[in-house]
């Protein structure tokens, strides 16, 4: 009965410690309910696309910028007040109600989805990287060759032999009506 006690102690501390999704899973039900109306993470829609966010901007800026973006504005932040300008003076709404571990989730999600630059170029950009899923034909494919000219055989030879034995037929029947 101890043992069972233990062990039953045991797995309920182990999955109060698990996390229920992983961060980038969490993150991506959250951006897709919040954030998805105005961002891309790709290409800029209503808002900045977030793709290397993370590279431009400390978490910290983030989580203040998701909090209240407005506030960072009236206080005079530079890259605050560059994207309120850039995206023609639309304020971003205030999510207080996330904390900083759902902004952390976010960004885990917008770096999993992020596209390398120059990602979304059409296939024929780089025609030397595009590959071919055929063999074409050349002289050198001999195998086709004698199966095209075995094949092109067997059918002349059916043919053939299928007007003899008509022929054969027609005699045999003219034979019997002759006599």
């Amino acid at each position: 009965m101890k043992i069972k006690m233990i062990l039953l102690g045991f797995m309920l501390t182990t999955a109060i410690y698990l996390p229920a999704n992983p961060p980038s899973e969490e993150g991506k039900s959250i951006f897709l309910a919040r954030c998805a109306a105005c961002h891309n993470v790709n290409k800029p829609l209503t808002g900045p696309a977030l793709a290397g966010i993370d590279q431009r901007r400390t978490i910290d800026w983030i989580i203040s910028f998701v909090h209240s973006s407005q506030t960072m504005v009236k206080n005079g932040d530079t890259s605050a007040v560059a994207i309120f300008e850039k995206f023609n003076k639309v304020p971003m709404p205030d999510h207080k109600d996330l904390t900083e571990e759902n902004i952390k989730n976010i960004v885990a999600y917008i770096q999993t989805e992020s596209k390398p630059i120059g990602a979304d170029k059409a296939p024929f950009a780089k025609p030397g990287k595009k590959m071919t899923y055929y063999k074409p034909i050349t002289l050198h494919n001999y195998g086709f060759y004698i199966g095209y000219l075995a094949v092109v055989v067997a059918l002349v030879s059916v043919l053939f032999f299928a007007v003899k034995l008509k022929t054969l037929e027609n005699k045999k029947l003219d034979d019997n009506l002759s006599a």
